[in-house]
């Protein structure tokens, strides 16, 4: 089902700016029993992209109306809300007044393997690079060009994620993840001031790690570091916790503070579904 300003349909207007521009921004929740998952992390996340690009975000309680609309009867499933600037002239010049359009849709949960939780996944090196941008580092805009150029290096089934580096060969994130390492019993997480996603499920992690004295560290990782680490994860509000097994040629072991940090990631989820 999708709604588009709050109306059943599947099509937008063909002057949409977020089809010309990709000017828009976007979150991807969880669906559990009908209620979207982290609800409140997203929706900060969500205004904070609009206030960035400048483009008015949708009322609270017109949005959560919606999501229930859309939500309804489903077990389990993908929410997806989109937020363009809306029609516009040709140009990029934005020429106000701003009537945002509003996407809400609900998607089928993905069939991934359950071995990926519990025993890891393959993880390759992705030849596509991240821009560096701070002006929209940490959104979650619409413009996925880099991830979809990324996401089409590989074929191969058993890889289930690729990881991206910067311009200037920093780690920065997964196609569709966040990743984080362990060292000496520390995590650690890229930064993304310069690009790459802030994920929910990062900040999530980041947040549980402060509250039980775990050392988290928030950097510029190279992909020697990486490789060196005695544990690697990745990270994201769908797939909560996937330990990784192999980058390339590089094994690891699911290791114990992985495994915590997935019970949690898990145990986080479940609990914020009464949020909404």
């Amino acid at each position: 089902m999708m709604l588009v300003n709050g109306t059943p349909a599947t099509q937008v207007s063909a002057q949409d700016r977020g089809l010309h521009y990709g000017d828009g921004v976007f979150e991807t929740l969880a669906v559990r029993d009908s209620r979207p998952l982290l609800w409140e992390k997203h929706v900060q996340r969500l205004r904070m992209g609009c206030a960035r690009l400048g483009i008015p975000a949708p009322a609270d309680a017109l949005l959560a109306s919606e999501v229930q609309q859309v939500c309804a009867g489903a077990a389990q499933a993908v929410l997806k809300i989109m937020v363009t600037r809306g029609e516009g002239a040709r140009g990029y010049r934005v020429v106000p007044p701003v009537h945002a359009t509003r996407l809400v849709a609900l998607y089928p949960w993905p069939a991934w393997p359950e071995a990926y939780a519990r025993q890891g996944v393959r993880v390759r090196v992705c030849d596509t690079r991240l821009a560096c941008n701070p002006a929209l580092a940490g959104i979650k805009h619409l413009n996925r060009l880099e991830q979809v150029l990324a996401r089409s290096e590989w074929e191969d089934a058993s890889i289930a994620e690729g990881l991206m580096l910067d311009t200037a060969g920093h780690v920065i994130e997964g196609t569709m993840s966040n990743i984080f390492i362990v060292r000496d019993g520390r995590l650690w997480t890229p930064e993304v001031d310069n690009c790459g996603v802030a994920g929910i499920m990062r900040g999530v992690i980041v947040e549980f790690a402060a509250r039980h004295a775990i050392g988290c560290g928030i950097t510029g990782l190279s992909l020697q570091q990486v490789r060196e680490a005695d544990e690697v994860f990745l990270c994201n509000s769908i797939i909560g916790v996937w330990p990784v097994r192999e980058i390339d040629d590089v094994h690891y072991p699911c290791g114990p503070l992985t495994q915590r940090v997935a019970v949690y990631a898990a145990e986080m989820m479940q609990a914020c579904q009464s949020n909404f």
